[in-house]
Formats: structure tokens, C-alpha cells, sequence
């Protein structure tokens, strides 16, 4: 049976001799509507009387969502350059049309493609290959393996509600991997109340990754674009503040968030990404898959992510929400291991020796060993958060940044320092 294609690509001095092209030969496909606009093409591609879409790069209004919105109504995308335009190719494949051709290439080479795009087949394959873990348990490389050119590693710090401390782990992280020598990349994406520009003395109200997003859905970020919305904190450091008001979640699509941190990737070695908890999902009820989704950038961050980082706090109510906030994540995100990070590690609220004891209740109700133990150092953090500064700045010999610094190597797999050893009495590192 043919495949039924809508085409989109008005203006175009070569649409008419192409659509010709396709309707005249068998080809496999048959041109079932002309639309002259995105709206048209929506309009059609609801219907579910097309397969197809083949559209041209220079469609009036098309963006990351109208492409997200064709794909929910089934109908898989084709896109066509001018000849040579590789920016133009390169904006079709951030707004998610992985099949991109030349406006000349041959009726029969176009149909193939678009044969293949119904059928699931993946487009060309970019500059960029995904890497090979093979050390599962922290989802890193082994060590004698090369980190692909222009591809960093994308780390999510995520746990359960309440104060665990994912913020505080997310800007230590990152300001640690930057002391280390790694360019890195501080992203909050919290949609429910991100707070990494407050904690550092950033103004809140800049574009970050809001404006990132808006870039990302246009077709129009680069690298170049991200560094002007990124702040430079220091040397090797930059951070893309997140949503002034949580009201604001539905500017964070989870295409163009996925598309903000593939450019992430080419620009910092090491991205630090700052989650909300919640992994929710119950918007698809109202059955309007194109709707926004609040918790959607979330979810793209986990599955984009190489490593994520569960970060619990130590008292008992804590660790009850992290128990169950993982068997959420099982659930939604069943292909997602994440790393157990334990924080505020202190004596009292749990009895006995309490890195023992939790690991203990972690590994029975969890069935998970915990990666990293963090210890309380409330006068630290007081003194980082009145100050707008990171721990390294304020309190240079704390344990709670001694182990952050340690973690960071891990994660970033480069050499930890001698000295930065000092101060680990207490913390315990599995696998």
C-alpha cells in the first residue's frame, strides 16, 4: 500500500515539478494534500488520513513543536533544503526531523526516505555517537576509553520532595568538576522552584534556560547562542539559571529541552543538570498528547541523562520518600539506573552507626547500594547560601565540600588532587 504523504512546501520554485515527480511514478507514496501553511498541516495530519509529512526548511512558523505535534498525530517528517544549506539541514534536525534532504535530490531517493521515516527507520546519523558505558553501576566509560569529540557528559541530579539537598549537590558538583579542570555546565531545570541563581548571586531574571529553550524550538541555538545566555562564574564555570516563577513551567518543552542539552554537550565536558522531583504524568489523561506536560522537562532530563544522581537526605522520613520515589522512577523510567547519593549525613535522627543503617534499609526496601555518603556541615552551607558563594569559597576545609570534590572526580573522570582528600573521614564511596 502507498504511503499517503502531506506536503508543506509552498514557495519553493521546485515544489510543483516534484509533487509531479511523485504522483507520476510508482514510487510507493501518493501526495494525498498540498497544505500551505503549518496550520494546515496540523489540521490535516489530525485527521489520520496521512503517513507523512514532506516539508521544506523555509515553512512559515515551523518549530520544535509543530514537529512534536505531528509526530503525536502519527504522521513521521521529511524535510528539504536548498542545495548546500547546511544550516538550514542542521535547524530541521534540532526541531526533531532526523530525515533531511536535498531539494534536488531524486523523486525515488525523497520517496525511500520517506518509506523509511513511516516505517521507524533513523535518519543520517549526526557528528555525534552516544558513548559506551561500561561501568553500569555510575553509567561511565571504561577508563581507557575516549570520550567522543564534542559530546560531554550529562549528569542529573534528581531525588524524592522535600529538602534532600539536590541543589546543594548540583552547584558543588559542578563548581568542583570546574576547580578539577573540566569545563562544565550548571543547568537548573526545576520547574517547581529552582533556586540555583539565588544560591550563587545570580540574577534570577535572566533569559537562561528559558531563552535557551525558545532558541531550541525555533531551530536557531548554537553553541555561540548558549554561551550569551549562560553566566561565566568562574573559569571553566558557566551556569544557565533557571524559571524566575514556577508559573513559567510551560516554556521548558521537553524537545527543546532534550535539543538544549545535546548543545550543552558540545560546549562543556561535564553538564550538571539540577531536576525537579516530581516524575508525574497523569497530564496524558486528558488525552491530548501535544499537550504541554509540567513535568515533561524532567523526564526528558533523566532519559538524556548519562548518570543520575538520586539524592536523599538521612532521617527516616527521607529515606521513606526515597524508597518510593524510586520504585516511581522504576516505573516511569524503567531503563534509568540511578546512583544513590545519601546527604546530611548525621548522628541522631537515625540510631547506631547511620551509614550502616542506611545502607542497610536502602539495599532491603531498595534493593540499591548507596554510591556516595555526604556529611551534614550546616555552618558551611549557611555561610555559602548568605554569601551567594559555593562551599570551595566560604569553606574551603569543609568535609560536605571535601566530599563533593570527591564525587566530582569520580563523575568526571579525572584524577582527584591529594589534598583534596583531606577531611573524607566518615564518607564512604561504593563502586
Amino acid at each position: 500500500m502507498a504511503v499517503q504523504v502531506f506536503t508543506a512546501v509552498t514557495g519553493a520554485a521546485w515544489e510543483s515539478s516534484l509533487v509531479g515527480a511523485l504522483d507520476r511514478s510508482d514510487h510507493g507514496v501518493t501526495v494525498v494534500r498540498r497544505c500551505v501553511d503549518v496550520s494546515e498541516l496540523l489540521a490535516a495530519a489530525a485527521t489520520g488520513t496521512g503517513q507523512a509529512a514532506l516539508l521544506s526548511a523555509e515553512l512559515r512558523r515551523l518549530d520544535g513543536d509543530a514537529v512534536a505535534r505531528l509526530a503525536a498525530a502519527g504522521v513521521a517528517v521529511v524535510g528539504l533544503v536548498e542545495p548546500g544549506d547546511e544550516k538550514a539541514a542542521e535547524r530541521l534536525r534540532q526541531l526533531g526531523v532526523p530525515h533531511v534532504l536535498p531539494a534536488d535530490s531524486d523523486a525515488e531517493v525523497i520517496a525511500q526516505a520517506l518509506r523509511e521515516a513511516v516505517a521507524g527507520a533513523p535518519g543520517a546519523p549526526r557528528d555525534i555517537a552516544d558513548p559506551q558505558s561500561a561501568l553500569p553501576a555510575l553509567g561511565l566509560p571504561a577508563p581507557d576509553e575516549e570520550r567522543p569529540v564534542g559530546r560531554g557528559r550529562l549528569v542529573a541530579v534528581w531525588g524524592p520532595t522535600g529538602a534532600p539537598g539536590r541543589t546543594t549537590v548540583a552547584v558543588g558538583l559542578a563548581d568542583e568538576a570546574a576547580r578539577l579542570g573540566v569545563s562544565s555546565l550548571l543547568v537548573d531545570a526545576d520547574v517547581y522552584g529552582g533556586v540555583v541563581a539565588q544560591v550563587l548571586g545570580l540574577l534570577d531574571d535572566s533569559p537562561g534556560l528559558a531563552g535557551a529553550a525558545r532558541q531550541a524550538g525555533a531551530g536557531t541555538l548554537d553553541s555561540a547562542a548558549l554561551v550569551r545566555l549562560a553566566w561565566s562564574v568562574r573559569p571553566q564555570l558557566r551556569v544557565l539559571t533557571g524559571l524566575a516563577r514556577a508559573d513559567r513551567w510551560p516554556e521548558l518543552r521537553p524537545r527543546a529541552v532534550t535539543t538544549v542539552l545535546e548543545e550543552a554537550r558540545r560546549l562543556a565536558e561535564l553538564t550538571v543538570v539540577d531536576c525537579a522531583f516530581n516524575l508525574e504524568d497523569d497530564e496524558e489523561l486528558s488525552f491530548d498528547t501535544a499537550a504541554p506536560r509540567r513535568n515533561g522537562a524532567t523526564l526528558a532530563v533523566l532519559e538524556a541523562a548519562d548518570t543520575v544522581l538520586c539524592v536523599s537526605g538521612a532521617d527516616p522520613v527521607a529515606l521513606q520518600r526515597c524508597v518510593r520515589a524510586l520504585d516511581d522512577l522504576r516505573e516511569v523510567l524503567p531503563d534509568v539506573s540511578p546512583v544513590l547519593v545519601v546527604n546530611q549525613v548525621r548522628r541522631g535522627p537515625v540510631a547506631g552507626d547511620p551509614e550502616r543503617e542506611i545502607s542497610a534499609a536502602l539495599e532491603r526496601f531498595s534493593g540499591r547500594d548507596v554510591a556516595f555518603f555526604l556529611p551534614a556541615d550546616r555552618r558551611a552551607t549557611d555561610a555559602a547560601l548568605a554569601a551567594g558563594r559555593t562551599l570551595a569559597e566560604v569553606g574551603p576545609g569543609s568535609a560536605l565540600r571535601a566530599g563533593l570534590r570527591s564525587m566530582a572526580a569520580v563523575l568526571a573522570q579525572v584524577p582527584e588532587p591529594v589534598s583534596g582528600r583531606r577531611g573524607l573521614r566518615g564518607i564512604r564511596r561504593v563502586g
